[in-house]
């Protein structure tokens, strides 16, 4: 795999320093300007400040980039042709030479490929509700990566009981910062638990360096809580998913529109709410990764 990285990841990869990689669909189809490119200059700030380089990751003309420019950044958060990029787009992204932002999946394989061995997100993806067949393939490719991913666990919208059967089917050692129990994104509980609380960063970087000596190939999943004063109760959230979905429905929203249309409705019907956790769980999460990265 052709990868362009930066000077800046260049050479913290050269010379092993700490890197934290980031994905882009956050920026293209997470968020709304301008929030989505104030957030993600917040989170390159972040982690420079815990001592660790970013690495938010993207294509590009088919240029798969590890490291973004201004221009990048300001075509990701108001471009119109960005294509949500999962392993199945990768190569027509390519062959195209069209712009994509990277999944939990992209962005999980291009920065292992890449040489960086952590990479913060919001949520990653899971087993979408009412047909268990339906998995996001943010699964398979995290059950066959070894990487470390920093996450509020599953996002809120999907099955959490069946998405945490899987990681657990899959040997996807799940584990819990600051808590024995499994967050629902927006919200602290789920009720579900995690494999083993840690406290810890260097507690993060010893059981993925057992995972390597045991020449394990899973990602190592560690889900933090969102910060308890954005936190929305796992009841409010689900009253606010079930009107989006009716009107998803309504709308015949669906396919890999219906998430960002989920987040923007619970977003509007919450008042603004749910955008603020969403933001300040990626802060979050940028934070506690790069203090792990500068312990591995």
């Amino acid at each position: 795999m052709k990868l362009t990285l930066n000077d800046e990841v260049s050479g913290a990869v050269h010379f092993d320093r700490p890197i934290v990689a980031l994905e882009s669909t956050v920026i293209s189809h997470g968020l709304p300007y301008p929030q989505n490119i104030e957030t993600a200059y917040k989170l390159e700030r972040i982690i420079r400040e815990q001592g660790a380089v970013p690495a938010p990751i993207a294509v590009f003309g088919g240029e798969i980039c590890v490291g973004l420019n201004e221009g990048h950044y300001e075509k990701l958060a108001t471009g119109k042709d960005i294509r949500k990029c999962s392993r199945r787009d990768l190569p027509i992204v390519v062959a195209r030479k069209q712009d994509g932002a990277t999944t939990v999946a992209t962005t999980a394989l291009i920065a292992h490929r890449a040489g960086i061995r952590i990479f913060a997100t919001g949520g990653i993806g899971g087993v979408h509700r009412g047909d268990r067949m339906d998995i996001s393939a943010d699964l398979p490719e995290l059950a066959a990566t070894p990487i470390i991913v920093v996450c509020s666990g599953a996002k809120s919208l999907l099955d959490l009981p069946r998405t945490r059967e899987w990681l657990e089917t899959n040997g996807i050692t799940v584990l819990g910062w600051q808590s024995g129990e499994l967050p629902a994104f927006y919200s602290r509980t789920s009720g579900l638990a995690v494999d083993q609380r840690v406290d810890k960063a260097l507690d993060v970087v010893r059981v993925a360096d057992a995972r390597n000596e045991l020449g394990l190939s899973g990602a190592i999943i560690l889900t933090v809580p969102v910060p308890e004063k954005f936190e929305i109760p796992r009841d409010e959230c689900e009253q606010l998913l079930k009107e989006s979905l009716k009107a998803a429905a309504d709308r015949r929203v669906a396919g890999r529109d219906l998430t960002p249309f989920l987040l923007g409705e619970m977003a509007s019907r919450s008042g603004g709410r749910t955008l603020e956790a969403n933001i300040a769980l990626l802060e979050n999460n940028a934070r506690v990764a790069a203090r792990i990265a500068a312990e591995s």
